[in-house]
């Protein structure tokens, strides 16, 4: 198969690039321009596996850009993931936020109506559509109310919502093999330092290294979340996508959690890589604004049976191994 990955260049597509090339198939990366951006990729995708991407040019917010890029290439699936997809960002930024992920993944859509109606889309969402949902309701599913608190939550809901129109509209130029993901807590390799966890991992390798005195800035540490892998995650969207390719209903117009099975505290995970680094009580934790939401979701813990019960994917990556690699990943980049 030949699979296009928007968002190659971030934290979920180049794990998603070394699954696919693993996988044998053949990959495209959306880059925004040819400006050396897509070597950064490197510090997680060998040599083997980068030399068989494929990277075409175009701006999600620039309709003639990706057009040309649909008109050009044919592909049996998309895998949308690019994104401005930092919700403390988007309260600074509403109309990027939405310009990039509304307007952006229309384009998308829209082109692929025009020129490719037989390619699937996968359109990754995110838990932040729920919002603030009561643990006493127990695990979210998908039907549960879209009610987000964010404006990177709303823009996600606003696609989210019009790419499963795409598909369940039986009349063109609707009928399109479209479907969604809803990922929650997901961290591993390449995440950013701006995302709870790898924050942490980033300054305990700085203290490792010296760079950084024994005090580590946090956010807000009851902070409950299902966490998972990241190279967990991009596997179940493999999985789905390799159904949405066959046209299998079971997934066309359908929206997915995608979610961790272990429910840990910021604070639990932050003790867990402060011993496997050697620091148990070593280190202060500080409260830092920067690193607290104005708005924030206590906790989300995910029901993702729907998914497991069609693939048979369930998460297979301790959290010790991830934090582990994340600790290394860091200690590896750092450089100051």
């Amino acid at each position: 198969m030949k699979y296009l990955i928007t968002g190659i260049t971030g934290f979920a597509g180049p794990n998603l690039a070394n699954l696919l090339v693993k996988k044998g198939h053949e990959v495209c990366g959306l880059v925004r321009a040819s400006n050396g951006r897509e070597n950064d990729i490197r510090d997680i995708v060998p040599d083997k596996v980068y030399n068989k991407i494929s990277f075409l040019y175009g701006d999600l917010t620039d309709s003639d850009s990706i057009n040309r890029v649909f008109k050009a290439t044919k592909f049996d699936g998309v895998f949308h993931l690019a994104a401005q997809s930092h919700p403390p960002t988007s309260f600074f930024d509403p109309k990027g936020t939405y310009r990039t992920n509304v307007e952006g993944t229309r384009n998308i859509a829209e082109a692929l109506k025009n020129y490719q109606r037989d390619c699937a889309l996968m359109f990754c969402s995110t838990s932040e559509v729920y919002g603030v949902v009561s643990e006493s309701n127990g695990a979210i599913k998908e039907d549960q109310l879209i009610r987000p608190i964010n404006p990177y939550g709303a823009s996600k809901a606003i696609s989210d919502v019009e790419i499963l129109a795409d598909a369940n509209i039986k009349a063109e130029p609707f009928n399109m093999p479209f479907f969604v993901t809803r990922a929650f807590s997901h961290t591993g390799l390449r995440r950013g330092k701006n995302f709870s966890i790898s924050s942490d991992a980033y300054q305990i390798a700085r203290i490792k290294k010296g760079f950084q005195e024994k005090v580590i800035n946090v956010g807000t540490l009851s902070s409950k979340r299902a966490v998972m892998d990241v190279r967990d995650c991009v596997e179940a969207y493999y999985n789905l996508m390799g159904l949405a390719v066959e046209r299998d209903r079971r997934v066309i117009g359908e929206a997915f959690n995608v979610g961790g099975d272990e429910v840990y505290t910021m604070g639990e995970l932050l003790d867990k890589m402060l011993c496997l680094a050697g620091l148990e009580g070593q280190v202060e934790k500080k409260i830092d604004e920067k690193f607290v939401r104005k708005i924030d979701i206590p906790v989300q813990i995910p029901d993702s049976a729907k998914l497991k019960e069609l693939t048979d994917w369930k998460p297979k990556i301790s959290m010790d191994t991830t934090l582990v690699d994340l600790l290394d990943y860091w200690h590896k980049k750092i450089s100051e």
